[in-house]
């Protein structure tokens, strides 16, 4: 054999060795990340939520009026806390670009 398919047979080997840590490597990852599972399922589920608001503005707006009549206070209490945790998240951000 010549050095050129020595180097090929070395190169093809050393491809085969990464190919199969990979493969070591993503199963590990996998069994590692399966107490996670419920954690993003519920993510899913709030990320649908707030699609789902967000696509029905009019839901939103109704019930923020209903609270508004229904319980005043409450919902002045909880915006002006809303407001500034929204303040002090644009402030972070800026910080730190």
């Amino acid at each position: 054999m010549n050095r050129e398919a020595n180097h090929e047979v070395a190169q093809a080997l050393k491809k085969q060795r990464l190919v199969l840590r990979s493969a070591a490597l993503r199963e590990a990852l996998a069994e590692d990340g399966q107490p996670l599972l419920p954690l993003f399922a519920t993510a899913d589920k709030v990320a649908d939520g707030a699609r789902w608001l967000r696509d029905r503005p009019g839901v939103v707006a109704g019930a923020t009026a209903a609270l508004f009549v229904l319980r005043p206070r409450f919902l002045l209490r909880w915006g002006r806390r809303a407001f500034f945790a929204w303040r002090t998240l644009r402030t972070l951000q800026h910080r730190n670009p």
